[in-house]
């Protein structure tokens, strides 16, 4: 199939968001993911913040695309070897990253973005000793924490248990962290098997990329990070995506 190269114009400019220097975020600490305004994570003031370049906006990451829609794969080599970000991960983020530039090209969310996300969320379906199979499925599932409010946000069980094995309260799930009632909402269908599971890289990319866009524009520095916050209401946690996404903007340029 005849490749060709898909390259999106961003504007470069120059903005940048405050954030804070933070250490890795783990699981247990963000667990409350794709919930607005869920309420404080954990308690705390954050460090003096410092300026880091806002992904996707000084910057241009731009994805080579086959004709199918899909990242090339000389691409997703290059840049999987570049950043670290595991193959598989990477087509699912750029592939999230080509189909909202279609659906909705206002929103200007890139794949650095998701791929901040991934790796602060789960470390690209790898938290806990799980596997990010080539097929797209996490094994085993990576299940969060019980929103009990100890430390976390306190949501009852809203989905039976079906998503998160708890019928008593909610856990985040997946590789990209969705609570059960925000992917009832949001799920997606990202490899067209006519499934939408939170546990498949493919649908979780795809879905945090139109949970994202809802929140409207990404392209200035003030709108992305209310974009991530409203996927995790916490500082520290939007300043942790902004560094690694801006990190992984960097190392994906040629030379």
């Amino acid at each position: 199939m005849a490749k060709r190269s898909r390259r999106r114009t961003r504007r470069s400019t120059g903005a940048a968001v405050v954030v804070a220097v933070a250490a890795a975020a783990s699981l247990a600490v963000v667990v409350a993911v794709a919930v607005p305004l869920a309420g404080a994570i954990s308690e705390g003031a954050p460090d003096e913040p410092r300026p880091i370049a806002v992904p996707g906006l000084p910057v241009d990451p731009a994805i080579e695309s086959a004709d199918d829609g899909h990242a090339d794969d000389a691409w997703v080599e290059r840049v999987s070897a570049d950043t670290g970000i595991p193959a598989r991960a990477l087509r699912a983020y750029a592939a999230a990253d080509l189909a909202l530039s279609d659906e909705q090209p206002e929103c200007g969310i890139v794949w650095n973005t998701l791929a901040g996300i991934g790796s602060v969320e789960s470390r690209h379906g790898s938290y806990g000793g799980a596997t990010l199979e080539a097929d797209g499925w996490v094994t085993p599932r990576i299940v969060g924490p019980a929103l009990d409010g100890d430390g976390f946000a306190e949501i009852g069980d809203t989905d039976g248990g079906e998503w998160d094995g708890d019928t008593e309260w909610d856990r985040a799930v997946g590789p990209m962290q969705f609570i059960p009632e925000t992917w009832r909402r949001w799920g997606a269908d990202g490899n067209g098997d006519e499934r939408r599971d939170p546990n498949h890289i493919d649908d979780a990319a795809l879905a945090a990329a139109r949970y994202l866009c809802a929140s409207g524009p990404m392209t200035e520095a003030e709108s992305w990070r209310d974009a991530i916050f409203s996927y995790n209401p916490l500082t520290r946690y939007v300043d942790d995506v902004a560094e690694t996404a801006t990190e992984y903007a960097r190392l994906a340029e040629r030379e």
